[in-house]
């Protein structure tokens, strides 16, 4: 474990990226409604700011952007502000609301090869300006975590999440919680660190290139994937319609436990012929924790047989955004099958064989 020096944030620049959510919130004082302030005035509403002794700049998308209502787009514009200003700061934080910031993480770790920086994403349950707010606490430690560096090198040099006193790889991440302060949880990947009276990183799990190389940013992303949720009782109606959605490559089907489906035999063979369609279907649980393992059960066994592949341990968030990644590069379905299958940045266990 590696505990966080002040010493070494001193000279730190960080670029704060604001992109909305609740964090930016302050009530407006005439009609009581929530509404966002102005990040070019973050330090005059968070005095605490000036203690960090390290130096922010900040960067405000407008008109800023729901969490709901994130994709795509803003994800490319982050990686566009990332890469435009990657040779002037020591990392980047970026503000963005809680309902989609799991899926913004998991594609910034895709889109940003060779990431040497910490990219630490944040936000709150309570706007900044109320008296409770959490949004404080995240902010000022999610500030120090990318400004911490030891033997003048970046900790933490990967996309993560940082959310009530703990640290999260990106693409490990899901929302939990609706209400409670602790939103996130990371249930098949240690947290990189936890803070209390001092920040204590665990850098056994985090992710530090071999080699290091200059950022390359991509931009390419395709939007024709699908989640296919098992319930039981589901109609088969509803499933080849999905399945034959015009243009769809990619689909992330949630089983049920370690990677389990019925077996009906026209549930199969939809599977199998949208394969031989060259559809993607990717096996993931629709556990919070746990791995996918097809050979477990009897259920389970068809699906490989049908063409599904596993999603090992890999989130629902990970694996669509994966698959938007993989099809956006031009990739066969067959090149997106074994890409699927390898950890690029650290988003999937595989089991030994």
């Amino acid at each position: 474990m590696t505990e966080n020096a002040n010493t070494q944030q001193e000279k730190a620049s960080i670029l704060l990226i604001y992109t909305g959510g609740t964090i930016g919130m302050i009530e407006n004082p005439e009609t009581g409604s929530l509404e966002s302030f102005n990040f070019r005035y973050l330090k005059e509403n968070m005095p605490e700011l000036k203690k960090l002794g390290c130096t922010i700049s900040t960067y405000q998308f407008d008109p800023p952007v729901d969490s709901s209502e994130m994709g795509p787009e803003g994800w490319r514009k982050m990686v566009e502000i990332i890469a435009g200003n990657y040779p002037l700061y020591d990392g980047f934080v970026i503000l963005h609301g809680t309902d989609t910031m799991t899926y913004t993480a998991s594609a910034l770790s895709f889109m940003l090869e060779n990431l040497g920086k910490p990219v630490v994403l944040t936000g709150s349950q309570l706007p900044i300006g109320m008296l409770r707010t959490d949004g404080k606490e995240n902010l000022i430690t999610a500030i120090e975590i990318a400004a911490a560096k030891e033997n003048g090198l970046p900790i933490v040099p990967e996309v993560c999440i940082f959310f009530e006193n703990t640290l999260f790889r990106g693409n490990r991440t899901r929302k939990v919680n609706a209400d409670h302060f602790n939103a996130f949880r990371s249930y098949n990947y240690p947290p990189l660190a936890q803070a209390g009276v001092h920040i204590r990183y665990d850098t056994t799990q985090i992710y530090y290139p071999l080699l290091r190389k200059p950022l390359k940013a991509h931009y390419g992303l395709d939007q024709h994937i699908a989640i296919l949720k098992l319930f039981p009782g589901m109609s088969p109606q509803v499933i080849e319609n999905i399945l034959n959605t015009p243009g769809l490559k990619g689909v992330v089907m949630e089983t049920f436990g370690s990677g389990n489906a019925p077996k009906d035999e026209w549930f199969l063979r939809m599977l199998k012929e949208a394969v031989e369609r060259g559809l993607v279907i990717v096996n993931v649980t629709q556990c919070l924790g746990g791995c996918v393992e097809m050979h477990r059960y009897e259920t389970g066994k068809k699906l490989p047989e049908a063409g599904v592949i596993s999603g090992y341990d890999s989130t629902t968030e990970s694996a669509v955004v994966k698959l938007m990644f993989l099809f956006g590069q031009g990739m066969s379905a067959e090149e997106v099958k074994e890409y699927m299958n390898c950890s690029l940045i650290g988003e999937i266990t595989i089991p030994d064989k």
